[in-house]
């Protein structure tokens, strides 16, 4: 399959002090303006509060897709929070791909930048305070609406309006949405963790978490990132 669609929005943010008891958190994204210059591990206009779980050169940047808003708009949440392009801390904004259009492994050409889908989002607690929606990490990562990260294999500029071009799928066995499934399936088969264990696209941190579910006993609690 090959596509190319238009960048909608490009996002970025500082991290700064949110809630009270809380650290930091650079989930808050604004517009950003002009060519944004993309290195190795992110937009250097953007930034990341916790390096430990985010940001990275396996999670340099995120794509939310637009399309999800209508859905999250539908839920009538007890909230004033808008959802819109840009809300769920995302770098990158379009409409027209979803989770299950493309693949791990996808390597787009993004204005002079050339990117590569490393993993999906683990959706966590923050979100849920950003949202004011407590359950809506939950949410995200039950419905599958997680959005995906990129790696940077080239360097480059990128501006709104740029296309996002598939130049290149080489794990087309693994859409993204049957790979976010498979990363929160409690019961999933050890064949399967043994094979995405071994996919070399696949971001680091993920490939050992499934290689732990194919040669050990290890159950995942989720709790701590989702409720915090």
């Amino acid at each position: 399959m090959k596509f190319t669609t238009p960048v909608m929005g490009l996002f970025v943010g500082k991290a700064k002090e949110r809630w009270p008891g809380k650290p930091p958190s650079a989930i808050a994204k604004f517009e950003a303006n002009g060519t944004q210059q993309l290195i190795e591990t992110g937009f250097m206009s953007d930034a990341q509060a916790d390096l430990r779980l985010h940001g990275g050169p396996d999670k340099a940047v995120h794509h939310y897709p637009a399309d999800h808003y209508s859905a999250w708009q539908s839920e009538k949440f007890e909230t004033s929070f808008a959802f819109r392009a840009g809300s769920f801390g995302e770098n990158i904004s379009t409409a027209g791909i979803v989770e299950h259009d493309v693949c791990l492994g996808d390597i787009f050409e993004l204005g002079t930048a050339r990117v590569q889908i490393s993993q999906g989002r683990q959706p966590c607690w923050k979100l849920n305070m950003h949202t004011r929606v407590p359950e809506i990490a939950r949410h995200v990562q039950q419905t599958g609406k997680t959005g995906w990260y990129y790696r940077v294999l080239q360097q480059g500029e990128v501006k709104v309006g740029d296309q996002l071009k598939l130049i290149e799928r080489p794990v087309e066995q693994w859409p993204l949405d049957r790979l976010i499934k498979a990363r929160f399936e409690q019961n999933l088969s050890r064949d399967v963790a043994k094979e995405l264990s071994n996919i070399p696209e696949l971001a680091k941190n993920w490939r050992q978490h499934f290689y732990k579910r194919a040669f050990t006993e290890f159950v995942e609690d989720q709790s701590p990132r989702l409720v915090g």
